[in-house]
């Protein structure tokens, strides 16, 4: 018995236009035609077909199921089969990731704009929106260690200190940016010694130490107010006096 391209286009599920374009491609051998001119299918093409569908539902393209074998248990199909599982295990992973970060936000545990991890933030720190970018933009650059350390951190109640900098005006003056910015040193000394990775947050930075350090100090220019950000360098003179690194 043989098929017209109509009838093994239903039997295996697909289109004529896909068995047409497998055709084009060399991918389907092209079958015998009937003297009335018409392609006459028979059942190597429909296993053929059945295959590329199968093998294409699966996640290869339609050019690596070329360069595979007619032979399902081939050393060349195993290698093939064993690279895609690798990046079907990969693409798990990252659904998996991303169904965790929606069950957060349907839970209100956290807000779009913060990375997952610090999904529980908002119930401790309550922070300011400058903070909330600041945290998604050092997010994108820190390395593991130090976003361990910055995760601990936010995990705390805010000191009044950190508090007060949080709330300085732009216009404010020149005692008081001083005054809060020795107050602040030893609330940053005592973070440090509770949460090491403070100390240098650029130690295991993905992207090098340079290109870290101004990302930071970008956001930190274009997130606070000039006060704020004279307050922040005034502290980073201070520390390097304690002998500590800015």
């Amino acid at each position: 018995m043989a098929w017209s391209t109509r009838e093994i286009a239903e039997l295996a599920g697909t289109s004529l236009r896909a068995v047409r374009h497998y055709h084009d491609i060399g991918l389907l051998d092209e079958p015998e035609r009937h003297s009335n001119g018409y392609k006459q299918y028979s059942v190597s093409h429909l296993v053929r077909l059945l295959r590329i569908k199968r093998l294409s539902a699966l996640g290869f393209s339609l050019a690596r199921i070329s360069d595979m074998s007619s032979d399902a248990d081939a050393r060349a199909d195993l290698t093939e089969l064993r690279a895609l599982d690798d990046e079907l295990a990969a693409t798990i992973e990252r659904l998996q990731q991303a169904r965790t970060e929606v069950g957060a936000l349907l839970r209100r545990t956290a807000r779009s704009d913060l990375p997952l991890r610090f999904a529980s933030v908002d119930d401790v720190a309550e922070l300011p929106e400058p903070d909330r970018s600041f945290v998604s933009v050092i997010d994108t650059v820190l390395g593991p260690k130090a976003l361990g350390a910055y995760t601990d951190l936010l995990q705390q109640k805010p000191d009044p200190v950190a508090t007060e900098l949080d709330g300085l005006p732009a216009d404010a003056d020149e005692s008081t940016r001083q005054s809060l910015a020795e107050r602040l040193v030893p609330y940053v000394r005592a973070l440090r010694v509770r949460h090491a990775g403070l100390g240098d947050l650029t130690s295991d930075a993905p992207h090098g130490r340079h290109f870290t350090a101004r990302t930071m100090a970008k956001a930190i220019g274009d997130l606070y107010n000039p006060a704020q950000v004279d307050v922040m360098r005034r502290l980073g003179r201070l520390l390097a006096d304690h002998g500590l690194p800015e």
